[in-house]
């Protein structure tokens, strides 16, 4: 497939995601969403480079985050469907399908009572916005996007019968930017329920960056105990009504408490004690970020690791460029990893520098690696880099792409290989067009994005002795000695493991 590289890397140097938070824009300064707009001959081994003569090896022996004590798979290692704008009847409808792709979690948008735009239109983007749910008018469950609350516990309570979990996406940093539409039970709940620092206009002030607002959204009060004790009670109610766990859109713009004593406050030790099995925030890496105190907390997103796996779309398989998650001062087991989340989707015009298949190479490392916890996010249905919105409907499924055959194979490798640590090497050696990933000595997820078929005769393995069959196109590999043999096609992702 041609890549479309001059606008590829474009997309890769845009920054402004890296300091600006994810929540929607405001419902009055629309034009800050605007989004900008093989077969070939075989490789032998004396054809090809030499294979790294390094391989980097993670030691994870201890991975009992990964797997819980009745040997289930905890929340912060399976992989997250992100089910982007649907419903909770039309996630409902698809759970089977969730849970046969491998997913163990689904990720719904924000749930919460919101600002009703343009006369409550039901595009993604047009006649109608998908970020009103951004936009809360209150801490209550349901909204015209989504559902009502009836529905979002008969999600739930499906789910669970699957054994699937669902994580809330939670607006807790600012309200509308309209505050006519903002309930009395907010704009009352104390003498100053809201923050007067005004727009960010510098992400150098930890100040701003975590008192000032945010794209025009007013930004609550979180130093109030009134303020922190409603959305907790908020919080608590999802978790009775069957959540499991949420991620914190705009974490990085909530106060800590070992922030300057002017503003520093104790909202995270009180609003995290909800019950909740999982939490991750939206910590999008740049200027004041303390992306390391955060993960004291809870889990944190990998921004700049995504920028790094969206490198491996376009063929950049280095070790070296998807090793570090992107920060030394986090845990690996802290990190929410993704290829795309829907800000870089939305928002900054990397929709149109990769098609679906090439996602999938990203969501090749980042399911198959130890560490993280892999977040896929679900494009809108009819999508394609010629169409950003697609059939461009909130509240509908979105494209097949999150079921692939790929995808659901490789969701299914990371269940079985959870606990396992990780070998990562260039069979292609200099080239580093080939990337294999080996879990233990139990299976391996081998990436050709080279022109060419690509020949392992004789390469180096930790790998257990044995055949092994490839999940999709059931091609066969061998492996004896700590010599692994077979051949990768061009372009293909190579699923395969001791599993029966």
């Amino acid at each position: 497939m041609k890549k479309r590289t001059s606008a590829i890397i474009a997309a890769l140097l845009i920054t402004a995601s890296v300091t600006l938070s994810g929540c929607g824009a405001p419902a009055d300064t629309p034009s800050e969403t605007t989004p900008a707009s093989s077969a070939a001959s075989s490789q032998t081994a004396s054809d090809a480079a030499a294979p790294s003569a390094s391989p980097a090896v993670t030691d994870t022996s201890d991975r009992s985050y990964q797997i819980k004590e009745d040997g289930s798979i905890a929340m912060n290692y399976g992989a997250i469907l992100h089910a982007w704008s649907w419903s909770f009847k039309t996630i409902k409808e698809n759970l089977q399908d969730i849970k046969d792709a491998g997913y163990t979690t689904i990720q719904t948008s924000p749930i919460n009572e919101c600002k009703v735009g343009e006369d409550g239109g039901m595009e993604l983007y047009g006649n109608g916005k998908w970020y009103y749910h951004y936009q809360p008018t209150d801490y209550k469950i349901g909204n015209y996007q989504l559902g009502t609350e009836d529905e979002f516990k008969d999600l739930c309570a499906e789910a669970k019968k699957l054994g699937l979990k669902i994580i809330v996406d939670v607006p807790l940093n600012h309200v509308s930017s309209d505050m006519s539409v903002v309930s009395d039970n907010i704009k009352n709940l104390c003498d100053q329920p809201f923050h007067e620092v005004g727009e960010i206009t510098s992400y150098s002030s930890r100040k701003q960056v975590t008192q000032g607002d945010l794209l025009g959204l007013h930004d609550l009060n979180t130093q109030e105990k009134a303020v922190q004790e409603y959305e907790l009670a908020y919080l608590k109610n999802c978790i009775a009504d069957g959540a499991s766990g949420f991620r914190f859109d705009a974490a990085k713009h909530i106060e800590l408490p070992d922030d300057k004593d002017t503003f520093a406050s104790d909202f995270w030790p009180t609003v995290l004690d909800n019950g909740a099995e999982f939490q991750y925030g939206e910590i999008l890496q740049g200027e004041n970020d303390r992306i390391d105190a955060y993960s004291a907390m809870m889990g944190v997103t990998a921004s700049n690791y995504g920028e790094a796996i969206r490198r491996v779309c376009v063929g950049n398989l280095s070790v070296s460029n998807i090793e570090s998650y992107g920060s030394s001062k986090v845990s690996d087991d802290k990190f929410v990893t993704w290829v795309e989340s829907h800000d870089n989707y939305c928002n900054d015009g990397s929709w149109e520098n990769y098609e679906e298949s090439e996602i999938e190479y990203g969501w090749a490392v980042i399911a198959a690696r130890a560490g993280g916890t892999p977040l896929f996010f679900s494009r809108p249905a009819g999508s394609s880099t010629e169409s950003q919105w697609g059939n461009n409907k909130i509240g509908e499924v979105g494209s097949d792409g999150f079921k692939s055959d790929n995808v659901k194979a490789l969701n299914h490798f990371r269940n079985e290989m959870a606990g396992l640590n990780e070998t990562l090497s260039n069979p292609d050696g200099s080239n580093q067009k080939v990337l294999m990933i080996e879990r233990g000595d139990k299976g391996a997820v081998i990436i050709n994005e080279s022109d060419a078929d690509f020949t392992l005769s004789d390469t180096p393995s930790v790998l257990a002795d044995g055949t092994y069959n490839d999940k999709v196109t059931n091609a066969e590999f061998t492996v004896s000695g700590g010599k692994i043999n077979g051949t990768v096609p061009s372009g293909a992702i190579i699923v395969i493991s001791s599993a029966a």
